[in-house]
């Protein structure tokens, strides 16, 4: 028996097969999103605004599904006939205005180049002042949602997204008879559901962005939602009632959609989740791992027995039962850009390629901890965790007449490593075990000088996951459970994930070093994150200097 994995990125989607006796890979296929830039729709106005056109979603799915199915025929013994099921992780939150009958409003003529029209890409800011705004009231109205949420709404999330489009297009709004997550919607295209009443919600998207909870009855209240606008309380009633598990199957696949992928008609399709939740899955999380995935952002997921009491952290995405693995709660927290700073720095502001990316790498894994003399913050797409503030900006500290781009790359990538032990410590800080970490991403994979500088940033043994595609390998995981090839999630992770062989370790000697560089990240962090607004800053450029000297002497 096989089945099959969709994972759908940033730029572009990816299908998988995999035999559900081991988890082998039969066939993959990755295909770009044709639209806007690396398929993202922009606005020159507006530098915060990021969508996607939901056309792009189909013409991916149906183009990588039969190219890793034509791959997936050379293997002997291999037929479309023995796929069981098939799963869907997605980017989030990114929210679809739709008809009443699902039909993405901007696949419709009259809507097609309006951007308030298209998908809410997850890393859309645009909704920053809603964000606060929701804040603000959820602390003096219903803190028990925001204690959830780490004690801030996000503009990246649901709810700020949709307030923000009523705010900037009220005639989309008005046409949108709901708003769909793109990881319930393409479930629910594949299982031919044309009513958004009759969607299945994941519990993953539902309870990490848009304020659902059991505990109070499933999405917020009507009286809270009216408190932000009478026509968001209005909307709830066209939403959905309940959110699912993995447990729970999304659908079967229809008929229509069976032909034209050439599979199996009728097949469970497993709930949709987002990419890093079934890729902690495919990285085969379980308590005490905490999985990172790593690229053009990072997010960082753990899971707790919902048998255990789990406190409230402030500064992360979420405490949601079953929002990963079914009977545990799930966290997460993350980066906003990791990967999408190296490129910025070497394609845009270097204005290179591939070839100026491997030339400053082979560069910076010469320099020692410290020697370039540089401080940078990781947040040129806004901070996600701990500080939850989307409108802070990047920052380079401690250049001079000498500096090169190399020394600056560096820089930037020990920020990314600087943000990730933040979020570490944070989970420790509050009782979350973490036993061991396990990586997954092009970057854990293709960048092993970045994943020494993270385990010696971290002071943590750095894991990486045996799959390439470990998110498109966890949806494949939940479609094995759902078709009941596996009995359930531990059975089947046991079976079909693995870890790589490769191990990074602390080097002791780096990590003294990155002790004090870390010590001086915080001060620009709490300073400039406005946790500390006292803040005397006057010695950080000598402090940099300092280790810059001692770390060439060491040379």
């Amino acid at each position: 028996m096989y089945t099959l994995g969709i994972d759908y990125g940033t730029n572009s989607v990816r299908a998988l097969i995999v035999r559900c006796a081991d988890g082998k890979e039969m066939g993959s296929c990755v295909v770009d999103y044709p639209s806007g830039r690396q398929g993202i729709l922009l606005d020159s106005r507006d530098h915060a605004l990021a969508r996607q056109h939901p056309g792009d979603y189909l013409v991916g799915l149906e183009k990588s599904v039969k190219g890793a199915l034509a791959q997936a025929r050379r293997r002997r013994g291999f037929s479309p006939k023995k796929i069981v099921g098939l799963g869907v992780d997605t980017t989030g939150s990114s929210p679809i205005p739709v008809d009443a009958r699902n039909v993405p409003l901007a696949l419709q003529k009259k809507w097609a180049k309006n951007l308030q029209a298209q998908c809410w890409l997850w890393k859309d800011h645009t909704s920053w002042r809603e964000a606060a705004r929701i804040t603000e009231l959820a602390a003096q109205h219903r803190p028990q949602y925001l204690a959830r949420s780490g004690n801030s709404y996000s503009s990246e999330w649901f709810w700020a997204k949709i307030w923000h489009c009523l705010a900037v297009d009220p005639q989309v709004f008005a046409a949108a008879h709901s708003w769909v997550e793109l990881s319930d919607w393409v479930p629910s295209v594949l299982a031919g559901i044309d009513d958004p009443l009759k969607v299945k919600r994941g519990v993953c998207a539902a309870g990490h962005k848009a304020f659902y909870g059991d505990d109070w009855g499933g999405l917020p209240d009507k009286e809270f939602l009216a408190l932000l606008d009478p026509q968001l309380a209005d909307l709830r009633d066209r939403l959905y009632e309940r959110a699912y598990d993995a447990n729970e199957p999304a659908g079967r696949l229809c008929m229509a959609w069976a032909r034209k992928l050439g599979l199996p008609a009728a097949i469970p399709i497993a709930i949709g989740e987002f990419d890093v939740h079934y890729g902690a899955i495919g990285c085969g999380v379980a308590e005490g791992t905490l999985v990172k995935v790593i690229g053009t952002s990072a997010c960082d997921c753990g899971v707790i027995s919902a048998q255990k009491q789990v406190p409230d952290i402030p500064g992360i995405c979420g405490i949601v039962k079953g929002a990963i693995l079914p009977g545990f709660y799930g966290l997460e927290a993350g980066q906003s850009a990791v990967g999408d700073i190296f490129k910025w720095w070497v394609e845009v502001v270097c204005d290179g390629d591939g070839a100026l990316h491997r030339k400053l790498a082979a560069e910076v894994s010469k320099q020692r901890p410290g020697e370039s003399g540089l401080l940078a913050l990781d947040w040129n797409n806004g901070n996600r965790s701990t500080l939850s503030d989307q409108r802070l900006s990047g920052l380079l500290l401690g250049q001079t007449l000498h500096t090169t781009k190399a020394e600056i790359y560096r820089a930037l990538i020990e920020a990314t490593a600087f943000g990730a032990r933040t979020i570490i410590e944070r989970f420790k800080e509050y009782g979350v075990p973490i036993e061991r970490i396990v990586c997954a991403g092009g970057i854990a994979r293709k960048d092993p000088m970045l994943m020494q500088i993270f385990a010696d940033v971290t002071g943590c043994t750095m894991l990486v996951a045996g799959s390439t595609q470990a998110c498109a390998l966890g949806a494949a995981v939940a479609a094995a459970v759902v078709a009941g090839a596996h009995k359930d999630f531990p059975r089947a992770q046991k079976a079909m994930t693995s870890l790589d062989k490769r191990q990074y370790r602390p080097n002791p000697a780096a990590q003294q070093a990155y002790h004090r560089l870390y010590a001086l990240y915080r001060q620009l962090h709490d300073a400039f994150g406005g946790l500390n607004r006292a803040a005397d800053l006057a010695p950080v450029m000598k402090e940099l200097l300092d280790l810059k000297a001692a770390a060439t002497a060491r040379a």
